[in-house]
């Protein structure tokens, strides 16, 4: 009785709190989204709004936070045992930067965007594409260079400052296979993602 008041009380406000828990699972789109139907209406407003697809989305936010709202780099360690400051001021479900959500929220008009808000986080990452497609020329499916563009900057990526990390490139070859996983995924249970969720109350 309680699941279901708190599952009506999502569905009629959409609450962000109530997918602030990360998921049990990061690698079925389709068991991620049927517990977070919140999360599959941004996902759809980002692709409407930027036109970057569901699956790259969610590939970068599972690669920067796997889907933790409240992911933050871990501290660094004096003498390995005492912790110290962050290595960034990443923060969020897409572990934007201070100055990066600062930019963001000036160039949207967003004032009220929150990092650990999942709409804001996507719709940051939908935004983020459009700045790599003007600035770097890279298109909003294409999940490795956009990836590479987010963890660089423009200029580096223009740099090809992203070609003598090894780790990064593989990072980046991991965001394209989990795009192109979770949007095969997507493609085959949007249909069911769309219904209404009150029959099942």
């Amino acid at each position: 009785m309680m699941r279901a008041s708190l599952l009506l009380l999502c569905a009629l406000v959409g609450l962000s709190a109530c997918g602030h828990r990360p998921p049990d699972q990061v690698t079925d789109a389709c068991l991620i989204l049927e517990d977070n139907r919140a999360w599959w209406r941004a996902l759809q407003r980002t692709e409407q709004r930027w036109g970057i697809p569901p699956g790259v989305q969610m590939a970068i936010l599972r690669r920067e936070s796997s889907f933790n709202a409240h992911a933050r780099p871990a501290r660094n360690r004096l003498l390995g045992i005492i912790p110290t400051s962050r290595p960034s001021s990443a923060y969020g479900y897409a572990q934007a930067l201070d100055g990066t959500w600062d930019w963001y929220r000036r160039d949207t008009g967003r004032r009220g965007a929150d990092r650990d808000d999942f709409e804001d986080a996507v719709d940051f990452i939908g935004w983020y594409s459009s700045k790599s497609r003007q600035l770097s020329g890279v298109q909003p499916h294409q999940a490795r260079e956009l990836y590479l563009t987010y963890h660089e900057g423009h200029g580096g990526y223009n740099r090809g400052s992203y070609r003598s990390k090894g780790w990064l490139m593989n990072a980046a070859n991991s965001v394209a296979r989990d795009a192109a996983s979770y949007q095969a995924q997507i493609d085959r249970c949007e249909r069911r993602l769309s219904r209404s969720r009150f029959w099942l109350l």
